[in-house]
């Protein structure tokens, strides 16, 4: 399943629900049989206070194998293969597989057979659809965690661990993350002050003739504001989800869409290639005519669709790569 499918759900503000309180305990002490009440997209639910067995789906995968969540089952995470570091991609392949990458891919004897005491499904509201939560739900209890807007990664993914009890793992990776990116905000502070970028993102539709701009909080721009990048411009028409985000012009206008900016990054592949509706733009006669283009100024990034800190940590190594050469022309 393609990363835009998953991004199509409608806006759930996750981090009011973080501050409505993702568990309150309802036992003094985290002994056998506690339980807590937990808040989910859906509502509240009573949850282990402290559990053992615990089955991940979608974007709940890599936030729990790096959390080090006590995982006896997971959905394929096929996406997100390239952003794992060895040790992560063991325990990946080494957990029993209860789904692939499609929520409707559930095989619901599989989790039965997993014994799990929770579950964890990591998909947009509107792709619940394709889950049996009832038949889940006989099994252990269920929450479903799953993203919004693209830069709302961030606030689930703490959901998702804080649910697992993985929240000590979870502090670690958002804790070397947020130094990475301080470090390099000051690096390149005098690089992007007042600088104005745009973004090409990597879901264009070649055969329609469209391209893939992404503004602010999208999935190929979100982790380069961290360090102070500065993405102009928004979407015509808010449509939700990611749809808040990016928008999907016609190749005619991108010269129109991208005028002002005066660096744009554009997302490529783990092997630093661009996928082919990405191509389709950089091999346009409009594209030459950017002002950006004819400055130098077009910026290759790698790995823009991190969904975990620790994969966020990577996604800030290649922004740096990416971006060091451009400090000698400042």
């Amino acid at each position: 399943m393609t990363p835009k499918f998953w991004r199509v759900a409608a806006a759930v503000v996750a981090s009011a629900l973080l501050l409505t309180g993702c568990g309150t305990s309802e036992a003094d002490d985290a002994g056998e049989g506690a339980s807590r009440t937990f808040t989910d997209d859906r509502g509240e639910v009573e949850i282990p206070a402290d559990p053992q067995r615990v089955i991940a789906t979608g974007y709940a995968v890599p936030v729990l194998i790096e959390s080090g969540a006590p995982l006896v089952g997971i959905s394929t995470w096929t996406r997100g293969e390239d952003f794992m570091s060895p040790e992560d991609l063991e325990v990946y392949q080494d957990t029993p597989k209860i789904s692939g990458d499609a929520a409707a891919e559930m095989n619901y004897e599989e989790v039965a057979k997993a014994n799990p005491d929770l579950i964890i499904i990591g998909v947009p509201q509107p792709v619940l659809k394709d889950v049996d939560l009832d038949r889940l739900e006989d099994i252990a209890p269920v929450l479903t965690i799953g993203p919004s807007v693209p830069d709302a990664w961030r606030d689930f993914a703490e959901k998702q661990a804080d649910a697992a009890g993985a929240t000590e793992g979870f502090e670690e990776t958002k804790s070397a993350y947020e130094d990475k990116a301080a470090e390099l905000s000051e690096k390149y502070a005098d690089l992007l002050t007042d600088v104005k970028f745009g973004h090409v993102g990597a879901y264009g539709d070649v055969s329609a003739g469209t391209f893939q701009r992404e503004f602010s909080g999208s999935w190929g721009t979100n982790i380069a504001e961290d360090i102070g990048v500065e993405y102009y411009g928004e979407v015509k028409e808010k449509m939700g989800g990611s749809g808040d985000v990016s928008e999907y012009p016609s190749i005619e206008e991108l010269p129109q869409s991208l005028a002002e900016a005066e660096y744009i990054t554009y997302t490529v592949q783990a092997d630093g290639t661009p996928a082919p509706e990405v191509q389709y733009v950089l091999d346009s006669d409009l594209w030459q005519t950017l002002p950006a283009f004819q400055d130098g100024n077009v910026i290759p990034l790698k790995y823009t669709e991190a969904s975990t800190f620790k994969d966020a940590a990577k996604t800030l190594d290649a922004i740096d790569e990416a971006f060091e050469p451009f400090l000698t022309q400042s």
